[in-house]
């Protein structure tokens, strides 16, 4: 049977019920509801009171599926906190073409300033949560490639992108300072053995309870190379003692951390060019990014 082409797949609880019943009928009879945030990447679901279904939005996101689905079981037990544990794989039918999971839910909220009690000990704890992950033995992991988007590998993909939106920005940002961050970033070579990294440390990732670090999760990006793109909260989230809390907690070079405020800038750069026009807020997000880097930068560059 043919599937709908993906920008007309409607991923909705209709879907997802057909989906649980004909492949997971022992769940069929649980009520599902959206998540409130339920992402981008991937449309989630309530299913019943302890589970999730998490369907991936377009092609270039469903290999990350079976990926999540083999290593996760196999990085929880070394790992300080919880993270996603898959409970059933499902496969295309009901006219969605891709495989698509099932998970125990891990409760807590998103992390927001507001949600932490100390955000010193926040960023302890997830720099302890990344110093384990590096840790696990990195054979056979899966390597930077499409499933995640070159995470982990060499800035140098996206040295065209980079340079389009300092282009664009001109006037808006310290254009030439942010240059030199981006040439250093590109310079500092990753020489270490591959290791474990998260790709996408976000505080929709990061759940809190009780104000403190409870859980990882979406580890659709991850693999196993440079750690540096795991640095970005850095600059994103953290911030003066919190910051260097994170930095003293990680055993990185500074060769690393300046591939991480790479990462970091890279990423700014093209939300804040690509939204030129539309999103302020969304612009003016990315732009106090941009300064984050830029003034950590003059203090460690």
């Amino acid at each position: 049977m043919s599937s709908a082409p993906a920008d007309e797949i409607v991923i909705d609880v209709s879907l997802v019920s057909r989906l649980v019943a004909a492949q997971c009928p022992q769940w069929a009879d649980l009520p599902i509801r959206p998540v409130k945030s339920g992402g981008w990447d991937n449309r989630t679901f309530h299913l019943g009171a302890n589970m999730t279904v998490r369907l991936p939005s377009a092609a270039r996101y469903a290999r990350q599926v079976e990926k999540e689905q083999y290593w996760l079981p196999r990085l929880a037990p070394h790992l300080p906190l919880p993270i996603p544990v898959p409970l059933a794989l499902g496969r295309p039918g009901e006219g969605y073409p891709w495989h698509w999971s099932i998970y125990r839910w891990q409760e807590g909220e998103i992390a927001t300033h507001a949600a932490i009690t100390d955000m010193a000990a926040f960023a302890k704890a997830l720099a302890a949560f990344l110093s384990k992950l590096q840790q696990i033995d990195a054979d056979g992991g899966p390597p930077p490639s499409e499933h995640n988007f070159f995470r982990g590998g060499a800035l140098t993909i996206y040295d065209h992108e980079t340079r389009w939106a300092l282009e664009l920005l001109a006037g808006r940002i310290d254009v030439a300072a942010a240059a030199a961050v981006w040439e250093r970033a590109l310079s500092a070579d990753w020489t270490g053995a591959p290791v474990w990294f998260h790709g996408d440390v976000a505080s929709g990732n990061l759940l809190i309870q009780e104000g403190r670090l409870s859980a990882v999760i979406d580890f659709g990006t991850s693999g196993v190379g440079d750690p540096a793109c795991d640095l970005s909260i850095a600059w994103t989230m953290l911030e003066g003692e919190s910051r260097e809390a994170f930095r003293a907690a990680l055993p990185l070079d500074e060769a690393t951390w300046a591939r991480g405020r790479g990462w970091t800038l890279w990423k700014a750069l093209i939300v804040a060019a690509g939204m030129l026009g539309s999103d302020r807020s969304e612009i003016e997000r990315s732009e106090r990014v941009i300064a984050e880097v830029l003034a950590d930068d003059a203090r460690h560059g």
